[in-house]
């Protein structure tokens, strides 16, 4: 808990030393992902759109077809709500989202600078995060596919050793949504860290999730604590959203430009917790990097100081053989 602390601490300090770079650059660099995130959820809330239907029908085609109980009925309409607001704002995502994600991560880079970060130099971390992206989208569906497959099995076996009761199915439902979330939170984690190596170290591809992998071994649970706080944070904002607009223009059914100022505060403190959270994770990766090349060097050292011993030990050996030779 207290490097979690020294951590969020030291994040905090760098986004107020560049503060004016952060909440004027970077954010709004990433305001146009927000403002169609904010707006993705809306849609999902207020209005039916075929699209959501669509992949509401064919999620609940298969996981009826899977045989899984009708107690996930909620879980398949949370999923079909995640997938409508990942297709909707995936064009953002793939632009706007990295190029905030670079420039928060080239200003990091530059310490010693004073002088904000080109857009050049912002540019050539994004080939590499971009590739880092791609890579993620399909680590995080593989996750959710080997989730899915564990729970089939376990529900074909519930059925076929005769546990098809009401209470066994809710059981291992809830059993399915724990595991489900620590899968994926893990995933989501190892996915932003692998975003921030890239830039980091313009390594992009699967061998930056690969790196990320070895990196945070051990650092779960503080990569999962750090960003606890921000999620909930934008949780929250998107909440507020709901309610200070969507809930004002249904009541009235026309946009005033009250609602629309509100809304466009709104979408600029998300990208805020965006650069902010991004900001977190660099210090994290700043962190397991030096300890990672900590232990490195300590287990170096003591593989050499081993082998000194072994060759010490060899050496006497040779002596006392050569000494008991010449008596």
């Amino acid at each position: 808990m207290g490097k979690t602390n020294s951590i969020i601490r030291r994040s905090i300090f760098c986004f107020l030393q560049k503060y004016q770079y952060f909440t004027s650059v970077s954010a709004l660099y990433a305001f146009p992902f927000s403002v169609a995130l904010l707006l993705s959820q809306t849609f999902v809330f207020t209005s039916s759109i075929s699209l959501l239907d669509n992949i509401y029908y064919h999620m609940k085609i298969v996981f009826d077809a899977a045989a899984f109980p009708s107690s996930l009925e909620f879980f398949i309409q949370k999923l079909s709500q995640t997938i409508f607001s990942s297709i909707f704002t995936i064009p953002f995502t793939l632009t706007f989202l990295l190029i905030a994600k670079a420039s928060v991560i080239q200003a990091l880079k530059e310490t010693k600078s004073t002088s904000q970060p080109s857009f050049s130099s912002i540019k050539s971390l994004y080939s590499p995060i971009f590739l880092t992206n791609i890579c993620n989208s399909i680590f995080i569906l593989s996750a959710n596919a080997t989730v899915f497959s564990i729970l089939f099995f376990a529900f074909a076996c519930l059925q076929e050793f005769g546990f098809s009761s009401s209470t066994h199915f809710l059981y291992l439902s809830a059993a399915g949504a724990v595991l489900y979330s620590i899968v994926l939170a893990n995933t989501l984690v190892i996915s932003n860290l692998s975003l921030v190596l890239s830039g980091m170290e313009k390594l992009g591809g699967y061998l930056a999730i690969l790196k990320a992998c070895v990196v945070i071994r051990g650092k779960t649970s503080t990569a999962l604590l750090l960003a606890l706080p921000t999620n909930l944070a934008m949780a929250a904002i998107e909440a507020l959203f709901q309610y200070r607009v969507v809930r004002a223009y249904n009541g009235v059914g026309i946009l005033s430009l009250s609602m629309l100022f509100e809304g466009v505060i709104i979408a600029y403190l998300y990208s805020v917790f965006i650069v902010l959270d991004t900001t977190v994770c660099c210090m994290f990766f700043m962190n397991c990097k030096k300890v990672f090349w900590v232990d490195l060097e300590g287990r170096q050292a003591l593989q050499i100081e081993s082998a000194e011993e072994h060759n010490g030990d060899y050496m006497d050996s040779k002596v006392e053989q050569n000494l008991h030779s010449t008596s």
